[in-house]
């Protein structure tokens, strides 16, 4: 059975991980991600289409000149995107995160095991727990990396208005803010940086008493060293 000691950091960084886990599912479930106004000419007016979009789903409204306003539809992303480039940044970005789960899945595993048990198996243990939490972190980095480089630089938010509104012609500009969807994934940096130190620790505490257990004798006092 594993100490009392291990077993409360290693449940302390298991609530991490979980709640890494819970909050990767709540940023690919939600369409807040990113909120696009896009404007458009259109043959005697100004069109502006209004997003509010995810990784799978969103929804569009369009505002005619003076603020004339069509009803709002919804829109499946992957259906609405026209260039491969961007559909395929999109699926990717989905698969990173999918990845980045499943590692936060087995981080959570290599903790909860930790937490109630001795693993043979060196890689079960903290250098399990440093793996996963760090795969997790750069695969959320990567994600955060990735949708805003097809939102502004493959002009993702422009295909969807277009596939939203017919009869648009030039493109007059775009401006984008992100939703808590996309930035909720920096609580998941620091929940695996947390889980990472709670480790780390443990870690360094086990090492340091191991090394004191196995001081060499010449550090012994000496009236030891003369009996």
């Amino acid at each position: 059975m594993p100490s009392r000691k291990k077993t409360s950091m290693f449940a302390s960084a298991f609530c991490g991980c979980a709640s890494s886990f819970v909050v990767i599912c709540v940023v690919l479930a939600t369409p807040q991600w990113v909120s696009s106004e896009v404007r458009f000419s259109r043959t005697g007016s100004t069109v502006t289409v209004s997003l509010t979009y995810g990784l799978f789903s969103g929804t569009c409204q369009q505002f005619v000149d003076a603020g004339l306003q069509v009803s709002k539809t919804n829109f499946q992303v992957s259906e609405a995107l026209s260039s491969t480039r961007s559909r395929s940044l999109n699926v990717a970005t989905i698969v990173v995160l999918v990845l980045a789960l499943l590692s936060s899945l087995l981080s959570s595993g290599f903790t909860c095991t930790n937490a109630v048990s001795n693993p043979y198996q060196t890689f079960l243990g903290p250098i399990g727990v440093y793996t996963w939490n760090s795969v997790c972190g750069v695969l959320i980095l990567i994600a955060m990396i990735l949708f805003p480089v097809n939102v502004q630089g493959n002009g993702q938010s422009e295909e969807l208005a277009q596939s939203c509104s017919s009869s648009l012609q030039a493109h007059l500009g775009s401006k984008h803010n992100y939703g808590y969807s996309y930035w909720i994934m920096l609580l998941i940096l620091f929940l695996n940086i947390a889980s990472l130190i709670i480790i780390y620790f443990y870690d360094h505490a086990r090492y340091s008493k191991k090394k004191q257990q196995e001081r060499p004798i010449e550090n012994a006092p000496k009236d030891v060293i003369l009996f």
